[in-house]
């Protein structure tokens, strides 16, 4: 599969770059990418959710009543669970979402999720911008040129660039992300897929391990 190099202007540049059909061209798995997005999804939970238990309340432990002779039911304590003001049962505690995933399943999940887009036409190649200064307003044009206005854009870097990453910082609808930072989740979010000249290389040889 080849794709043409697009200028910051949008318009072809006349060169084209050549992606490896065993990375852009598979057929989706999709479990691989459910299972991938869920593990993102996961890490992103902060898991301070806590309720007190019963041996956590502050009351007394006097029996309300004794055991036998009232007619009516037993009861312990007042921080009994079924009172009102009393403790949660096997209420949640503070914990860590996060789990692991085979590297090679997440190496098939994201080469399902380029391929996905590569499919609906929703992956472009543009060349590697350089700024001077961070310029929010030349990343704008940018994003105008390419036809990306009011549409999710994923960005994906070849190296770190802090200049083109401190430009679109403020963009709402624009991610810019290093070619190793991406997940399944980043991709299949955005409208849009740029893949930035230099990323196109590195991509395909961290994929092919």
């Amino acid at each position: 599969m080849e794709l043409a190099v697009l200028d910051k202007s949008g318009k072809e540049t006349g060169r084209k770059v050549s992606l490896d059909d065993q990375i852009f061209g598979i057929e989706p798995h999709q479990h691989a990418v459910y299972l991938e997005v869920k593990q993102y999804l996961a890490a992103q939970r902060q898991g301070t959710h806590k309720s007190k238990e019963r041996s956590e309340l502050s009351g007394s432990t006097r029996k309300l009543h004794r055991q036998k002779g009232t007619g009516g039911s037993r009861k312990g304590d007042i921080k009994n669970p079924l009172f009102r003001g009393g403790a949660r049962v096997f209420g949640p505690r503070p914990r860590d979402y996060r789990f692991k995933l085979n590297k090679n399943l997440k190496r098939l999940a994201k080469k399902s999720a380029f391929s996905q887009k590569a499919k609906e036409s929703n992956l472009k190649v543009l060349e590697d911008l350089s700024f001077d200064v961070p310029k929010t307003k030349d990343f704008i044009q940018v994003v105008k040129n390419l036809g990306l206005a009011d549409k999710k854009a994923l960005f994906v870097l070849g190296s770190a660039n802090k200049f083109v990453y401190l430009s679109s910082r403020n963009l709402q609808e624009v991610k810019v992300l290093e070619y190793n930072e991406i997940s399944s989740y980043d991709i299949l979010k955005a409208s849009e897929v740029i893949l930035f000249e230099g990323s196109v290389d590195k991509i395909q040889e961290n994929l092919r391990k």
